[in-house]
């Protein structure tokens, strides 16, 4: 419950605005001299100020009022404060609300017109507070984000953003962590930002994909082999847990790993020890372990084919990437960083956005390519993309919302750009573009 002051010298006034504000659901707090407001907003919550603008029966000049307006804004720049005043007070009450004051009511006041004014300073003031901590919180998120080394991630989605912010929150400590997410995604990358931003991040990154192992040569790939240990090896073979030893190890594709080189990985990952394939000799490497899989590993649990120990010793934490199409915000971004100074046209942006992209960012990457090979100068179409075909009549069942529907949506939303623009499946900058073509405030 919000509580407002009042302050004024007349007990009959004060009783009267508190019985008016506390039927309306607000708390009331009253004094009835300058002196006292102080103390109450110094020490008190306060959401709002009624005041009068004159406390001595003498005077009527309401300059008692204006200082104790400076001296109520001195301690909360941010405070409403609603002058009550006099016909003789009026010049000094517009003076005022120049000043910043909120508002002024003449005496006698209207109680309606009084209400809708406090209950509008009231929710103003929470949008505002809500604002501020929003702010508040992306400054903090924006300076975490900034010292990072996010080595070249190109990203502007909320999604991603989540991610990276909990990727670097999980690089200051040595728990293991499986990255998910579907082919293309870009796993990798948030693996090295990990080890970019981690106390190893001077020391070896090596990466292993698990799925391109031949199964007779996984034990030799991940702890080394003595020359002899197999028909074909001449020299001894450091493994790739030894060669990462004191930095980090990203074993890619970690659930295609068959069950004879899971219960391997296992030991090593409990106890740090090994053996190269033929030497009885154990060694201890310190390696941190992140893996990642487009598998879904319970699934793969449930059938036999992924061990439940080993996937609770990678998956302390589980970072989980969203596929292209889920950070539609990340898109246009990505193009702009691949195909630097060249211009799309306004259907090929739209096209571009509407477009499911299966093969994620590796697909886009690929276009790009393709298109800076292709049409290495000039403006882009969509036909420069060689995708498959996307019919203007389908984009715009998908994305295209009317102004009602958009400025629905911004009410529903409370005006959230980001929620609006995932109701309706449209990056920001392509919601942007339909709230100035409508006219719509933001």
């Amino acid at each position: 419950m919000e509580k407002i002051l009042i302050v004024d010298d007349n007990p009959a006034i004060l009783d009267a605005l508190s019985l008016l504000l506390e039927i309306h659901d607000y708390k009331v707090v009253t004094a009835n001299s300058p002196f006292e407001a102080i103390q109450i907003v110094q020490y008190q919550r306060i959401a709002l100020v009624l005041q009068d603008m004159n406390f001595s029966n003498d005077t009527t000049s309401g300059e008692e009022g204006k200082l104790l307006f400076y001296q109520l804004r001195e301690l909360n720049p941010h405070l409403p404060i609603i002058l009550i005043t006099a016909w003789t007070e009026l010049e000094t009450a517009v003076e005022l609300v120049k000043a910043g004051a909120a508002d002024y009511l003449p005496k006698p006041w209207d109680d309606a017109k009084l209400i809708t004014c406090v209950n509008n300073l009231i929710e103003l003031g929470k949008t505002k507070k809500q604002n501020q901590t929003l702010l508040r919180h992306q400054q903090e998120r924006d300076a975490s984000i900034e010292n990072a080394n996010l080595v070249g991630l190109i990203y502007r989605s909320t999604a991603m953003e989540q991610l990276v912010k909990m990727a670097l929150q999980v690089a200051k400590s040595d728990v293991s962590v499986l990255i998910t997410g579907p082919n293309g995604s870009g796993k990798e990358r948030i693996a090295q930002i990990i080890q970019a931003n981690s106390p190893r991040q001077n020391a070896a990154f090596i990466t292993v994909n698990a799925g391109a192992l031949p199964h007779q040569l996984i034990e030799a790939e991940l702890f080394g082999a003595e020359a002899g240990a197999f028909t074909g090896i001449t020299k001894q073979r450091i493994g790739r847990f030894e060669a990462a030893d004191g930095g980090t190890l990203f074993l890619d594709e970690i659930g295609n790993l068959p069950l004879s080189g899971q219960m391997k990985l296992l030991r090593i990952l409990q106890t740090g020890e090994f053996e190269r394939l033929g030497s009885t000799q154990t060694r201890k490497v310190n390696v941190r372990v992140i893996s990642a899989t487009n598998e879904n590993l319970t699934n793969a649990i449930s059938k036999g084919q992924f061990r439940e120990d080993l996937y609770y010793r990678l998956n302390v934490i589980e970072l989980n990437l969203p596929s292209l199409n889920q950070r539609p915000d990340d898109i246009l971004p990505l193009i702009r960083h691949f195909l630097v100074e060249r211009e799309l046209d306004l259907q090929c942006e739209n096209l571009l956005l509407a477009h499911s992209w299966p093969g994620n960012v590796r697909e886009l990457e690929n276009a790009c390519k393709r298109v800076s090979v292709l049409k290495p100068s000039g403006e882009i179409s969509i036909d420069d993309f060689g995708l498959t075909p996307i019919t203007p009549q389908t984009l715009t069942q998908k994305i295209e919302p009317n102004k009602q529907q958009i400025e629905d949506a911004m009410r529903l939303h409370k005006g959230v750009i980001a929620k609006v623009a995932r109701e309706f499946g449209l990056s920001r900058q392509a919601l942007y573009r339909r709230l100035d073509k409508f006219e719509i405030a933001y």
